[in-house]
C-alpha cells in the first residue's frame, strides 16, 4: 500500500496554477476503497471468517461495548440479510466458536447473541488497530475540512446507493 498522492494536476512546485480536480479526488477515493478492501480482507483472514461474519462480530462487539444486546433479528436487519441466512450464519460461528447463544433474560422465548471472550478480545484488537489509525489520521484535519469530508462522503453514497429505475 503506497501514501503517495497521484493527481493530473502539476505538483505544488510547478506554481499557483496547480489544482487538484474532481477525477484526483475520485482517484484517491478509490484508492482508500481498495486499501480498505485490503484491510478488511486482512482482518477476515486474521480471525479465519468471512465479510458477513466479520460484519456480525463488528455488530456483537460494538452492542457489547455500548452495553446492548442483539438478537438475531436485528442482526439480520443490521447485516441486511434474511433470517435464514442469519441462522446460517450464526450456526457457523458459534460451531466455530466466535460467537454464544444466551437466553434473553427479558423473553424467555429469545436468544440473545455474544460474541466470544477470545472472539471479542481478537476481533477488538484486530478491528481496534484498524480504527485507531484511522482516528488518528482524522483526527489531524482541522474541523471545517472535517465538515467538508462529511458532506462529500455523504454525497457520495447517496450517488452510490441511488439506482436507476427508469432503465429501458
Amino acid at each position: 500500500m503506497t501514501s503517495e498522492v497521484t493527481t493530473a494536476a502539476p505538483g505544488f512546485w510547478y506554481g499557483e496554477d496547480s489544482r487538484v480536480d474532481a477525477v484526483d479526488v475520485l482517484n484517491a477515493l478509490r484508492r482508500y476503497r481498495t486499501a480498505e478492501s485490503s484491510a478488511q480482507r486482512r482482518v477476515r483472514e486474521e480471525l479465519g471468517i468471512g465479510e458477513n461474519a466479520l460484519m456480525a462480530l463488528r455488530v456483537l462487539v460494538d452492542a457489547e461495548t455500548s452495553g446492548r444486546t442483539v438478537n438475531s433479528k436485528e442482526l439480520a436487519e443490521r447485516l441486511g440479510i434474511t433470517a435464514a441466512s442469519t441462522s446460517a450464519l450464526v450456526d457457523r460461528l458459534v460451531r466455530s466458536g466466535h460467537v454464544e447463544r444466551h437466553a434473553d433474560p427479558a423473553d424467555r422465548r429469545g436468544v440473545i447473541l455474544t460474541a466470544t471472550g477470545k472472539s471479542m478480545r481478537r476481533a477488538l484488537a484486530v478491528i481496534g488497530d484498524l480504527d485507531s489509525r484511522a482516528v488518528e489520521v482524522a483526527q489531524h484535519l482541522p474541523p471545517e475540512d472535517m465538515a467538508v469530508v462529511v458532506a462529500f462522503l455523504q454525497q457520495m453514497a447517496g450517488a452510490v446507493d441511488e439506482t436507476d429505475t427508469d432503465e429501458d
